[in-house]
């Protein structure tokens, strides 16, 4: 799990790239030993990664020609929060198929989230890597969306 330790189980040290596909990740988090640990973690595995501090960070930089595979999104930032990224994610044709990935601590009302949100999957704080992994497997889809 990714939180505030980073420490890597040896398993995952030793880990080959389990990503069959080039994948490219977005993490748009405003803590960097999160942003840092996770950017590690997935390029251990063959992932390429960008990190974005806010959702202001990461609209400029997907304006600017960067194109993931999927955004790993945090709700709660300063500057642009995920709530009101993907709302201006969504308003941009240009930018509204890249999937999204939520993952907060603060998921409280999983409907809420998908009410604001679409058919997302939501990934809790605490963030489990294996999970992470299957979920960048599936293209960001929730799982009910991807059987």
């Amino acid at each position: 799990m990714v939180g505030s330790s980073l420490n890597r189980p040896a398993a995952l040290k030793e880990a080959p790239a389990i990503c069959p596909a080039p994948t490219r990740v977005m993490i748009v988090d405003d803590d960097d030993d999160i942003r840092a640990g996770l950017t590690e973690i997935l390029q251990d595995s063959g992932v390429d990664v960008v990190g974005a501090a806010n959702g202001r960070e990461a609209l400029a930089l997907l304006r600017a020609g960067a194109r993931p595979t999927l955004i790993l999104l945090d709700l709660m930032m300063p500057v642009l929060n995920g709530w009101d990224f993907r709302r201006e994610q969504m308003a941009d044709p240009a930018l509204r198929e890249v999937p999204v990935v939520v993952f907060s601590a603060s998921i409280s009302g999983r409907e809420a989230v998908r009410e604001h949100f679409g058919n997302v999957e939501l990934l809790a704080k605490p963030l489990c890597i294996t999970e992470l992994f299957r979920v960048i497997d599936r293209g960001g889809r929730p799982a009910e969306a991807a059987a």
